[in-house]
Protein backbone atom coordinates (compact mmCIF):
# COMPACT_ATOMS: atom_id res chain seq x y z
CA UNK A 1 0.00 0.00 0.00
CA UNK A 2 2.78 2.28 0.81
CA UNK A 3 4.66 1.75 -2.68
CA UNK A 4 0.69 2.50 -3.80
CA UNK A 5 0.38 5.65 -2.76
CA UNK A 6 3.78 6.55 -3.59
CA UNK A 7 3.19 5.96 -6.99
CA UNK A 8 0.02 8.17 -6.47
CA UNK A 9 1.64 10.88 -5.13
CA UNK A 10 4.59 10.76 -7.85
CA UNK A 11 1.78 10.90 -10.60
CA UNK A 12 -0.10 13.30 -9.05
CA UNK A 13 2.81 15.83 -8.94
CA UNK A 14 3.68 14.98 -12.49
CA UNK A 15 -0.23 15.43 -14.21
CA UNK A 16 0.03 19.07 -11.59
CA UNK A 17 3.44 19.94 -13.50
CA UNK A 18 1.99 19.08 -16.81
CA UNK A 19 -1.19 20.53 -16.70
CA UNK A 20 0.39 24.07 -15.23
CA UNK A 21 2.72 24.05 -17.53
CA UNK A 22 0.30 23.79 -20.78
CA UNK A 23 -1.80 26.47 -18.95
CA UNK A 24 -1.45 28.41 -15.66
CA UNK A 25 -4.75 29.24 -15.54
CA UNK A 26 -6.05 25.36 -15.49
CA UNK A 27 -8.19 25.12 -11.77
CA UNK A 28 -7.41 21.88 -11.44
CA UNK A 29 -11.11 20.67 -12.45
CA UNK A 30 -12.37 18.68 -14.52
CA UNK A 31 -13.38 19.94 -18.02
CA UNK A 32 -14.98 18.38 -21.22
CA UNK A 33 -12.68 20.52 -23.58
CA UNK A 34 -15.78 22.55 -24.52
CA UNK A 35 -16.38 24.40 -21.76
CA UNK A 36 -18.44 22.20 -19.64
CA UNK A 37 -17.55 21.07 -15.74
CA UNK A 38 -17.81 17.24 -15.73
CA UNK A 39 -18.61 16.14 -12.46
CA UNK A 40 -17.43 12.60 -12.07
CA UNK A 41 -19.61 9.61 -10.54
CA UNK A 42 -18.31 6.67 -10.41
CA UNK A 43 -20.32 3.59 -8.06
CA UNK A 44 -21.43 -0.14 -8.36
CA UNK A 45 -24.02 -1.44 -10.43
CA UNK A 46 -25.95 -3.85 -8.28
CA UNK A 47 -29.12 -5.26 -7.67
CA UNK A 48 -30.78 -1.74 -7.71
CA UNK A 49 -29.42 -1.40 -11.26
CA UNK A 50 -28.40 2.42 -12.94
CA UNK A 51 -31.51 3.76 -14.42
CA UNK A 52 -32.43 5.86 -11.37
CA UNK A 53 -28.52 7.40 -11.44
CA UNK A 54 -29.16 8.12 -15.33
CA UNK A 55 -32.43 9.79 -14.37
CA UNK A 56 -30.99 12.12 -11.40
CA UNK A 57 -28.17 13.01 -13.58
CA UNK A 58 -30.35 14.22 -16.16
CA UNK A 59 -31.56 16.23 -13.95
CA UNK A 60 -29.03 17.73 -12.21
CA UNK A 61 -27.45 18.46 -15.38
CA UNK A 62 -30.89 20.23 -16.40
CA UNK A 63 -30.47 22.63 -12.91
CA UNK A 64 -26.69 23.66 -13.42
CA UNK A 65 -26.05 24.95 -17.23
CA UNK A 66 -22.53 24.40 -18.17
CA UNK A 67 -22.14 20.98 -16.19
CA UNK A 68 -22.06 17.77 -17.55
CA UNK A 69 -22.37 14.29 -14.83
CA UNK A 70 -20.11 11.41 -16.42
CA UNK A 71 -21.62 7.97 -14.59
CA UNK A 72 -19.38 4.78 -14.14
CA UNK A 73 -21.36 2.59 -13.20
CA UNK A 74 -19.53 -1.44 -13.21
CA UNK A 75 -19.83 -4.50 -11.12
CA UNK A 76 -16.50 -4.88 -10.63
CA UNK A 77 -16.21 -1.40 -9.89
CA UNK A 78 -13.28 -1.69 -7.23
CA UNK A 79 -11.57 -3.61 -10.26
CA UNK A 80 -11.79 -0.42 -12.41
CA UNK A 81 -11.55 2.24 -10.12
CA UNK A 82 -7.68 1.40 -8.56
CA UNK A 83 -5.77 2.12 -11.68
CA UNK A 84 -7.27 5.18 -12.50
CA UNK A 85 -7.06 6.51 -9.13
CA UNK A 86 -3.61 5.42 -9.03
CA UNK A 87 -2.94 7.34 -12.40
CA UNK A 88 -4.57 10.55 -11.23
CA UNK A 89 -8.09 10.22 -12.72
CA UNK A 90 -10.39 10.10 -9.26
CA UNK A 91 -14.14 10.60 -9.21
CA UNK A 92 -15.86 13.59 -7.62
CA UNK A 93 -18.46 10.94 -5.15
CA UNK A 94 -18.25 7.26 -5.14
CA UNK A 95 -21.20 4.95 -4.44
CA UNK A 96 -19.34 1.58 -2.80
CA UNK A 97 -20.37 0.76 0.65
CA UNK A 98 -18.09 -0.53 3.00
CA UNK A 99 -17.32 -3.88 2.85
CA UNK A 100 -18.44 -4.26 -0.32
CA UNK A 101 -17.01 -5.36 -3.74
CA UNK A 102 -12.90 -5.00 -3.91
CA UNK A 103 -12.72 -3.53 -0.09
CA UNK A 104 -11.55 -0.12 -2.43
CA UNK A 105 -13.83 2.12 0.24
CA UNK A 106 -12.38 0.33 3.19
CA UNK A 107 -8.91 0.99 2.00
CA UNK A 108 -9.52 4.69 1.29
CA UNK A 109 -10.71 4.62 4.87
CA UNK A 110 -7.36 3.32 5.89
CA UNK A 111 -6.03 5.42 4.00
CA UNK A 112 -7.51 8.62 4.92
CA UNK A 113 -8.32 9.25 1.47
CA UNK A 114 -12.00 10.44 1.70
CA UNK A 115 -13.22 14.50 2.97
CA UNK A 116 -15.24 14.77 5.93
CA UNK A 117 -18.75 15.81 4.45
CA UNK A 118 -19.72 18.12 7.60
CA UNK A 119 -20.77 21.32 5.92
CA UNK A 120 -23.03 19.00 3.40
CA UNK A 121 -25.26 18.22 6.56
CA UNK A 122 -25.59 21.88 7.01
CA UNK A 123 -26.44 22.82 3.62
CA UNK A 124 -30.11 23.28 2.46
CA UNK A 125 -31.58 20.52 0.46
CA UNK A 126 -32.16 22.02 -3.31
CA UNK A 127 -35.42 23.22 -3.59
CA UNK A 128 -36.20 22.68 -0.30
CA UNK A 129 -36.20 24.73 2.89
CA UNK A 130 -34.65 22.22 4.93
CA UNK A 131 -31.02 21.43 6.04
CA UNK A 132 -29.69 18.00 4.66
CA UNK A 133 -28.65 17.47 8.53
CA UNK A 134 -32.51 17.61 9.23
CA UNK A 135 -34.01 15.69 6.36
CA UNK A 136 -32.17 12.58 7.24
CA UNK A 137 -33.63 10.19 9.64
CA UNK A 138 -32.25 10.47 13.11
CA UNK A 139 -28.96 8.03 13.93
CA UNK A 140 -27.94 7.95 10.03
CA UNK A 141 -24.84 10.10 10.60
CA UNK A 142 -23.96 9.08 13.95
CA UNK A 143 -22.31 5.53 13.27
CA UNK A 144 -18.55 4.03 13.20
CA UNK A 145 -19.09 3.29 9.38
CA UNK A 146 -20.67 7.28 8.70
CA UNK A 147 -17.84 8.55 11.23
CA UNK A 148 -15.22 6.21 10.84
CA UNK A 149 -12.57 8.24 12.75
CA UNK A 150 -14.72 8.74 15.91
CA UNK A 151 -13.21 12.47 15.61
CA UNK A 152 -16.91 13.98 15.52
CA UNK A 153 -16.98 14.23 11.89
CA UNK A 154 -18.94 12.62 9.05
CA UNK A 155 -17.65 11.42 5.78
CA UNK A 156 -19.71 9.01 4.18
CA UNK A 157 -23.34 9.93 3.34
CA UNK A 158 -25.74 7.46 3.77
CA UNK A 159 -28.32 6.50 1.61
CA UNK A 160 -30.37 3.50 -0.34
CA UNK A 161 -31.47 1.36 3.38
CA UNK A 162 -33.35 -1.41 4.28
CA UNK A 163 -34.73 -1.87 7.89
CA UNK A 164 -35.06 -5.22 9.68
CA UNK A 165 -37.41 -5.71 12.70
CA UNK A 166 -40.14 -8.66 14.00
CA UNK A 167 -42.10 -10.09 11.23
CA UNK A 168 -45.60 -12.00 12.19
CA UNK A 169 -49.31 -12.40 11.15
CA UNK A 170 -50.99 -9.55 11.79
CA UNK A 171 -54.59 -11.29 11.88
CA UNK A 172 -52.63 -12.70 15.09
CA UNK A 173 -53.60 -9.25 16.22
CA UNK A 174 -56.40 -8.42 15.39
CA UNK A 175 -58.65 -9.01 18.87
CA UNK A 176 -56.82 -12.51 19.31
CA UNK A 177 -53.36 -11.30 20.98
CA UNK A 178 -52.40 -8.20 22.01
CA UNK A 179 -48.87 -6.53 20.22
CA UNK A 180 -46.18 -6.28 23.20
CA UNK A 181 -45.45 -2.99 23.82
CA UNK A 182 -41.88 -4.39 25.66
CA UNK A 183 -40.14 -7.66 26.15
CA UNK A 184 -41.92 -8.29 29.83
CA UNK A 185 -44.71 -7.77 27.58
CA UNK A 186 -43.21 -10.00 24.98
CA UNK A 187 -42.29 -12.70 27.40
CA UNK A 188 -45.76 -12.77 29.45
CA UNK A 189 -47.31 -13.34 25.50
CA UNK A 190 -44.81 -15.96 25.15
CA UNK A 191 -47.21 -18.02 28.12
CA UNK A 192 -50.13 -16.78 27.37
CA UNK A 193 -49.53 -18.37 23.69
CA UNK A 194 -48.10 -21.56 24.79
CA UNK A 195 -50.50 -24.59 24.00
CA UNK A 196 -51.39 -22.96 20.73
CA UNK A 197 -48.18 -21.59 18.92
CA UNK A 198 -44.55 -20.60 20.28
CA UNK A 199 -43.98 -16.82 20.61
CA UNK A 200 -40.20 -16.83 18.75
CA UNK A 201 -38.40 -18.07 16.02
CA UNK A 202 -35.41 -17.48 13.91
CA UNK A 203 -33.89 -18.56 10.59
CA UNK A 204 -30.44 -18.68 11.70
CA UNK A 205 -28.38 -17.94 13.80
CA UNK A 206 -26.68 -15.07 11.59
CA UNK A 207 -29.92 -13.43 11.39
CA UNK A 208 -29.01 -12.31 14.78
CA UNK A 209 -26.74 -9.68 13.85
CA UNK A 210 -29.40 -6.92 13.15
CA UNK A 211 -31.59 -8.35 16.10
CA UNK A 212 -28.67 -8.08 18.54
CA UNK A 213 -27.15 -4.97 17.46
CA UNK A 214 -30.71 -2.85 17.74
CA UNK A 215 -31.41 -4.74 20.95
CA UNK A 216 -28.05 -3.47 22.22
CA UNK A 217 -28.88 -0.19 21.45
CA UNK A 218 -31.95 -0.25 23.11
CA UNK A 219 -30.34 -2.12 26.67
CA UNK A 220 -27.74 0.58 26.44
CA UNK A 221 -28.23 3.43 24.24
CA UNK A 222 -25.47 4.30 20.80
CA UNK A 223 -22.66 5.56 22.84
CA UNK A 224 -22.95 2.34 24.39
CA UNK A 225 -22.94 0.17 21.14
CA UNK A 226 -20.57 2.20 19.26
CA UNK A 227 -18.31 1.57 22.19
CA UNK A 228 -18.68 -2.51 21.90
CA UNK A 229 -18.52 -2.35 18.02
CA UNK A 230 -15.11 -0.88 18.91
CA UNK A 231 -14.28 -4.13 21.12
CA UNK A 232 -14.33 -1.61 24.58
CA UNK A 233 -13.90 -4.94 26.78
CA UNK A 234 -15.29 -2.63 29.76
CA UNK A 235 -18.92 -2.12 27.70
CA UNK A 236 -19.06 -5.87 26.79
CA UNK A 237 -18.80 -6.25 31.22
CA UNK A 238 -21.55 -3.89 31.69
CA UNK A 239 -24.78 -4.66 32.97
CA UNK A 240 -26.24 -2.80 30.29
CA UNK A 241 -24.61 -5.05 27.77
CA UNK A 242 -25.50 -8.25 29.89
CA UNK A 243 -29.07 -7.45 29.91
CA UNK A 244 -29.17 -7.86 25.94
CA UNK A 245 -28.15 -10.87 26.51
CA UNK A 246 -30.79 -11.91 29.59
CA UNK A 247 -33.45 -10.91 27.19
CA UNK A 248 -32.35 -13.50 24.19
CA UNK A 249 -32.38 -16.04 27.38
CA UNK A 250 -35.50 -15.51 28.05
CA UNK A 251 -36.75 -15.58 24.21
CA UNK A 252 -34.86 -18.79 23.91
CA UNK A 253 -37.67 -20.39 26.10
CA UNK A 254 -39.91 -19.23 23.96
CA UNK A 255 -38.62 -20.80 20.79
CA UNK A 256 -40.14 -22.99 18.62
CA UNK A 257 -39.02 -26.79 19.14
CA UNK A 258 -37.86 -27.49 15.72
CA UNK A 259 -35.95 -24.19 14.92
CA UNK A 260 -32.41 -25.53 16.18
CA UNK A 261 -32.78 -27.67 13.72
CA UNK A 262 -33.96 -26.23 11.01
CA UNK A 263 -31.53 -22.90 11.48
CA UNK A 264 -28.94 -24.05 8.76
CA UNK A 265 -28.11 -22.83 4.86
CA UNK A 266 -30.81 -25.81 3.82
CA UNK A 267 -33.70 -25.82 6.16
CA UNK A 268 -33.69 -22.17 6.94
CA UNK A 269 -37.31 -21.37 4.89
CA UNK A 270 -38.71 -23.87 7.41
CA UNK A 271 -38.65 -21.43 10.37
CA UNK A 272 -40.10 -18.68 8.17
CA UNK A 273 -43.00 -20.85 7.12
CA UNK A 274 -43.46 -21.50 11.28
CA UNK A 275 -44.70 -17.80 11.01
CA UNK A 276 -47.26 -18.49 7.57
CA UNK A 277 -48.52 -21.56 9.46
CA UNK A 278 -49.28 -19.71 12.42
CA UNK A 279 -47.32 -22.38 14.40
CA UNK A 280 -44.52 -18.84 16.03
CA UNK A 281 -45.48 -15.51 16.32
CA UNK A 282 -42.17 -13.67 15.47
CA UNK A 283 -39.14 -14.38 13.26
CA UNK A 284 -36.67 -10.93 13.13
CA UNK A 285 -35.81 -10.30 9.15
CA UNK A 286 -35.22 -8.45 6.66
CA UNK A 287 -37.70 -6.45 4.00
CA UNK A 288 -36.73 -9.23 1.33
CA UNK A 289 -38.50 -11.89 3.77
CA UNK A 290 -42.23 -11.33 2.10
CA UNK A 291 -40.76 -11.72 -1.16
CA UNK A 292 -38.97 -14.94 -0.39
CA UNK A 293 -42.01 -16.53 1.14
CA UNK A 294 -43.82 -15.18 -1.75
CA UNK A 295 -45.01 -18.68 -3.12
CA UNK A 296 -45.46 -20.35 0.27
CA UNK A 297 -48.43 -21.65 1.58
CA UNK A 298 -49.89 -19.82 4.16
CA UNK A 299 -53.08 -20.13 7.30
CA UNK A 300 -56.19 -18.51 6.08
CA UNK A 301 -56.26 -14.52 6.37
CA UNK A 302 -52.48 -14.31 6.79
CA UNK A 303 -51.18 -10.84 6.54
CA UNK A 304 -47.89 -9.70 6.73
CA UNK A 305 -47.30 -7.45 10.00
CA UNK A 306 -43.79 -5.52 11.05
CA UNK A 307 -42.38 -3.78 13.81
CA UNK A 308 -39.53 -2.85 15.49
CA UNK A 309 -38.11 -4.89 18.71
CA UNK A 310 -40.23 -3.93 21.66
CA UNK A 311 -38.80 -1.45 24.43
CA UNK A 312 -36.97 -2.56 27.40
CA UNK A 313 -39.27 -0.25 29.52
CA UNK A 314 -41.93 1.95 28.79
CA UNK A 315 -40.28 4.97 28.77
CA UNK A 316 -37.38 3.30 26.68
CA UNK A 317 -36.92 3.51 22.94
CA UNK A 318 -37.92 1.01 20.25
CA UNK A 319 -34.91 0.32 17.55
CA UNK A 320 -34.96 -1.26 14.12
CA UNK A 321 -31.64 -2.24 13.00
CA UNK A 322 -31.11 -1.05 9.26
CA UNK A 323 -28.74 -1.77 6.59
CA UNK A 324 -27.91 0.95 4.50
CA UNK A 325 -25.20 2.07 1.83
CA UNK A 326 -22.85 4.73 1.16
CA UNK A 327 -21.13 7.61 -1.34
CA UNK A 328 -18.20 9.59 -0.35
CA UNK A 329 -16.28 12.45 -2.06
CA UNK A 330 -12.24 11.47 -2.44
CA UNK A 331 -9.46 13.74 -1.45
CA UNK A 332 -7.95 14.22 -5.02
CA UNK A 333 -11.69 14.69 -6.06
CA UNK A 334 -11.30 17.46 -8.84
CA UNK A 335 -14.76 19.07 -8.47
CA UNK A 336 -15.80 18.71 -4.70
CA UNK A 337 -18.46 21.76 -4.20
CA UNK A 338 -20.01 20.73 -7.08
CA UNK A 339 -20.05 16.79 -5.73
CA UNK A 340 -21.28 17.80 -2.43
CA UNK A 341 -24.27 19.97 -4.37
CA UNK A 342 -24.89 16.60 -5.72
CA UNK A 343 -24.90 15.05 -2.58
CA UNK A 344 -27.31 17.98 -0.81
CA UNK A 345 -29.81 17.11 -4.15
CA UNK A 346 -30.25 13.24 -3.50
CA UNK A 347 -31.98 13.82 -0.32
CA UNK A 348 -34.44 15.97 -2.04
CA UNK A 349 -37.73 14.51 -2.15
CA UNK A 350 -37.51 14.85 -6.10
CA UNK A 351 -34.64 12.75 -6.38
CA UNK A 352 -35.72 10.58 -3.39
CA UNK A 353 -38.93 10.06 -5.60
CA UNK A 354 -36.58 9.31 -8.91
CA UNK A 355 -34.84 7.13 -6.69
CA UNK A 356 -37.65 5.04 -5.79
CA UNK A 357 -39.62 4.45 -8.89
CA UNK A 358 -36.96 3.84 -10.81
CA UNK A 359 -35.38 1.41 -8.14
CA UNK A 360 -37.21 0.54 -5.38
CA UNK A 361 -34.47 1.55 -3.64
CA UNK A 362 -35.47 4.40 -0.66
CA UNK A 363 -33.57 7.09 0.61
CA UNK A 364 -32.88 7.37 4.48
CA UNK A 365 -35.15 10.42 4.72
CA UNK A 366 -37.74 11.22 6.99
CA UNK A 367 -41.08 10.73 5.96
CA UNK A 368 -39.61 8.56 2.89
CA UNK A 369 -42.92 6.49 3.28
CA UNK A 370 -45.28 8.77 1.68
CA UNK A 371 -43.82 8.78 -1.67
CA UNK A 372 -45.42 5.23 -1.38
CA UNK A 373 -49.18 4.03 -1.66
CA UNK A 374 -51.10 2.99 0.60
CA UNK A 375 -51.04 -0.84 -1.46
CA UNK A 376 -47.28 -0.88 -1.61
CA UNK A 377 -46.88 -3.30 0.61
CA UNK A 378 -42.94 -1.56 1.19
CA UNK A 379 -44.94 1.57 3.01
CA UNK A 380 -45.68 -1.26 5.92
CA UNK A 381 -41.35 -1.24 6.30
CA UNK A 382 -40.31 2.27 5.60
CA UNK A 383 -42.74 4.00 7.87
CA UNK A 384 -41.57 2.03 10.76
CA UNK A 385 -39.20 5.21 11.75
CA UNK A 386 -42.06 7.62 10.99
CA UNK A 387 -43.92 6.13 13.66
CA UNK A 388 -41.44 6.64 16.70
CA UNK A 389 -38.94 3.85 16.19
CA UNK A 390 -35.55 4.56 16.03
CA UNK A 391 -32.87 3.44 13.64
CA UNK A 392 -29.71 1.47 14.94
CA UNK A 393 -26.79 1.06 12.32
CA UNK A 394 -23.46 -0.03 12.03
CA UNK A 395 -21.60 -3.06 13.51
CA UNK A 396 -17.68 -3.72 14.61
CA UNK A 397 -15.04 -2.03 13.96
CA UNK A 398 -12.11 -3.09 11.92
CA UNK A 399 -9.63 -5.43 13.58
CA UNK A 400 -6.85 -7.40 12.95
CA UNK A 401 -7.20 -11.56 13.00
CA UNK A 402 -6.86 -13.88 16.10
CA UNK A 403 -6.14 -17.14 15.34
CA UNK A 404 -9.23 -19.46 17.16
CA UNK A 405 -11.39 -16.16 17.77
CA UNK A 406 -14.65 -16.26 15.40
CA UNK A 407 -16.66 -13.68 17.26
CA UNK A 408 -18.98 -12.66 14.42
CA UNK A 409 -20.12 -14.97 11.91
CA UNK A 410 -23.29 -17.11 11.86
CA UNK A 411 -21.81 -19.53 13.72
CA UNK A 412 -19.17 -17.74 15.32
CA UNK A 413 -19.20 -16.66 19.23
CA UNK A 414 -21.65 -13.78 19.91
CA UNK A 415 -24.47 -14.87 17.11
CA UNK A 416 -23.36 -18.48 16.96
CA UNK A 417 -24.07 -19.53 20.38
CA UNK A 418 -27.52 -18.86 20.41
CA UNK A 419 -28.00 -22.12 19.18
CA UNK A 420 -26.40 -23.80 22.71
CA UNK A 421 -28.27 -21.43 24.90
CA UNK A 422 -32.26 -22.18 23.01
CA UNK A 423 -31.21 -25.74 23.28
CA UNK A 424 -29.74 -25.58 27.02
CA UNK A 425 -26.62 -26.55 26.46
CA UNK A 426 -25.13 -23.57 27.54
CA UNK A 427 -26.26 -20.75 29.95
CA UNK A 428 -26.59 -17.16 29.23
CA UNK A 429 -23.80 -16.45 32.07
CA UNK A 430 -21.61 -18.95 29.91
CA UNK A 431 -22.02 -17.17 26.59
CA UNK A 432 -21.59 -14.10 27.59
CA UNK A 433 -18.31 -14.65 29.30
CA UNK A 434 -17.22 -16.31 26.26
CA UNK A 435 -18.24 -13.22 24.01
CA UNK A 436 -16.00 -10.76 26.74
CA UNK A 437 -13.04 -13.12 26.58
CA UNK A 438 -12.81 -13.54 22.53
CA UNK A 439 -13.47 -9.53 22.21
CA UNK A 440 -10.72 -8.95 25.05
CA UNK A 441 -8.23 -10.94 23.03
CA UNK A 442 -9.13 -8.87 19.99
CA UNK A 443 -8.78 -5.76 21.81
CA UNK A 444 -5.63 -7.04 22.76
CA UNK A 445 -4.32 -7.34 19.23
CA UNK A 446 -5.79 -4.17 17.92
CA UNK A 447 -3.69 -2.34 20.53
CA UNK A 448 -0.53 -4.37 19.34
Amino acid sequence: MKRFLAVLLALSLVFTTVACSNDSSDSGENDSGDGEKVLKIAGLNGGYKTEHWEAIAKKFEESHEGVKVELTLEKNISEVLRPQIQAGNVPDIIYLAVGGEGKLTDTLIKEKAIQDIDDVLEMDVPGEDVKVKDKLIDGFTDTLITNPYEDGKTYLAPLFYAPTGLFYNANNFDGKYEMPETWDDFMKLGEEAKGDMALFTYPTTGYFDAFFYALLNETGGPELFNKAMDYDVEAWKSDEAKKAFEIIGDIAKYTHENTVSQANGENFTKNQQLILDNEALFIPNGTWLPGEMKDAPRADGFEWGFSALPKVSEDGDSYSYTFFEQMYIPNDAKNADLAKEFMAYMYSDEAAQIIYDKSGAVQPIKGASDMMSDDDPNKLFYSIYDEGAKAAMGGFASAPPVEGVDLTSGTGILFGTINSVVTGDKTVDEWHGEVVEAVEKISEAKQN
